[in-house]
């Protein structure tokens, strides 16, 4: 894995093989074989950088590996042909990068950086300064980054059991700075614990970090929405239906709502309130998984409102296993098979009753959660009383 973003923040705009332009026949008399200026060039890189930054970006967000992977050689390609990084598109390559090193996180085997003691998400950090010099004026929400990129280098090294080198990393990772010395002690604590399951690391966890990232990512989206090549793309494609069908989409839809409204107005006032819920349900069924603008949905009365997959991800483990419990009532009931009793008794033998997570976690279970492992444990003492 060391070709797969292997440069340094140092090195981000790296081959310099990219730059010259004037070689390709450009000497010749007739003009036969010429290329183009090396200032059409240049220009036509940034499209494409910028084409396949927005691509990375989305797929990062939409959670899709493979086309994310194809756009990261992508993009890769392209900034190894940069010789400098222009001033416009340092963000632009500092975002990739940060990108596939996030991506890559969770995997210490992954070496990016020549210094193999480097992990992804460390190599992370450093790009993440980068883009945050780029910044006018910092919010929340780069804080907030930073912090859970700090504690997931040291939660990634002891999940995989090197408490040595996460010690190592803490003091790669903190200056002598005040404001981060409560973080510090803290992580220098759970660090000496050797417990990867502690409160700190389940609540701001590798699922928090990435939702992080996917909200900074969306103006960037916006952005580029309305650049050259993703609007000539765009054009490219309607021609051939597809905006077409989009557009008759569009107008059923509004046709639908419009009709709706009318029998509304007609209707009686026990009959407007149910409608308004109908009409409330379609809303949110007509809305693509991947669409940024969501509709907002008045919750009835006494109803709890839903709570988006976003926000989960800011819950603890346990919160994260019961949302997960939910989703499976609505699949079909496997069957125990003996080999998942075995890993059960296994699990409860080396953590104890009552640590579902942790057993979870260490044990090879077929699509199972920690309520289902506390429920077949149930079952299992009743079949030995019994």
């Amino acid at each position: 894995m060391a070709g797969v973003a292997g440069s340094s923040p140092a090195e981000a705009g790296g081959g310099g093989s990219g730059s010259s332009s004037s070689s390709g026949g450009g000497s010749s008399s007739d003009g036969v074989g010429s290329g183009p200026p090396a200032e059409a060039e240049a220009v036509a890189a940034d499209w494409m950088l910028e084409f396949a930054c927005h691509c990375l970006c989305r797929h990062f967000g939409e959670g899709r590996a493979a086309p994310f992977r194809r756009w990261r050689d992508v993009a890769q390609a392209l900034i190894n042909g940069l010789s400098k990084i222009p001033t416009h598109q340092k963000k632009t390559v500092y975002l990739c990068q940060l990108l596939v090193r996030i991506a890559e996180g969770k995997n210490l085997e992954c070496h990016i950086e020549n210094d193999e003691r480097m992990s992804p998400l460390e190599s992370a950090l450093s790009f993440w300064t980068l883009l945050e010099r780029e910044e006018i004026k910092l919010e929340k929400l780069h804080g907030d980054i930073r912090r859970l990129i700090q504690i997931q280098i040291v939660a990634v090294h002891m999940e995989n059991g090197y408490f040595k080198e996460a010690a190592e990393v803490l003091e790669r990772l903190f200056t002598d700075s005040e404001s981060d010395k409560p973080l510090r002690v803290k992580l220098a604590t759970i660090i000496k614990s050797k417990d990867p399951y502690v409160p700190l690391l389940q609540t701001f966890s590798y699922d928090l970090l990435t939702s992080k990232i996917k909200s900074y990512i969306e103006p960037f989206m916006k952005r580029t929405e309305t650049s050259f090549l993703i609007q000539a793309a765009t054009k490219h494609v309607e021609p051939k239906g597809l905006g077409a069908t989009a557009l008759q989409n569009k107008t059923v839809n509004e046709n639908d709502k419009r009709n709706l409204e009318t029998n509304r107005r007609r209707a009686a006032p026990d009959t407007i309130t149910s409608e308004r819920s109908m009409e409330e349900q379609q809303s949110v069924m007509d809305q693509s998984p991947g669409g940024i603008k969501k509709p907002t949905v008045r919750p009835h009365p006494g109803r709890k409102p839903r709570v988006s997959s976003v926000l989960q991800s800011l819950n603890s483990l346990q919160n994260v296993g019961k949302h997960g419990d939910a989703l499976a009532c609505g699949r079909r009931r496997q069957r125990w098979t003996y080999k998942e009793d075995l890993e059960l008794k296994s699990g409860i033998k080396e953590f104890g009753v009552g640590n579902w997570a942790k057993i979870l976690v260490h044990g090879d279970f077929n699509n199972r959660t920690s309520v289902m492992l506390k429920d077949r444990w149930r079952t299992l003492c009743r079949i030995e009383q019994g």
